[in-house]
């Protein structure tokens, strides 16, 4: 089976030991993915609703970078640090994944690397070829 690394280039793949996705056949895992833009700076602060939408559009990057359209996705995980916004990250979640509606869960978590981070996502996806 063939395994391909995606990275993003920022220095914490190397120093961690993670990439931003990893293609193994035709499954493709993006790591925990957040609201950051190309210099590694927040997006949203304090906007969960557009964390979330820039969380999937780095997603969506990594994904693209592996040969898999989003309409491949089939599991999303995403870890919020206030439950109480479900309903604004859940709309956000459901403007890029409507109709393709993947398998998802939400998690409340105590913090995430930064204390501006509100939500992180994983996710799967199964692409051809």
């Amino acid at each position: 089976m063939e395994r391909r690394r995606i990275s993003s280039g920022t220095e914490w793949e190397p120093r961690a030991g993670y990439s931003r996705a990893v293609r193994a056949g035709s499954q493709v895992h993006v790591s925990g993915t957040t609201a950051t833009d190309d210099r590694s700076e927040v997006v949203g602060e304090g906007d969960p609703s557009e964390q979330t939408k820039q969380a999937l559009a780095n997603v969506e990057d990594a994904l693209a970078e592996a040969g898999a359209p989003l309409e491949c996705v089939v599991r999303t995980r995403l870890f919020v640090t206030d439950i109480d916004d479900w309903e604004t990250i859940g709309e956000a979640h459901g403007e890029y994944f409507g109709e393709i509606r993947p398998a998802t869960s939400m998690l409340e978590v105590n913090q995430l690397l930064s204390p501006d981070l509100l939500v992180e996502i994983e996710t799967v996806a199964a692409a051809d070829g």
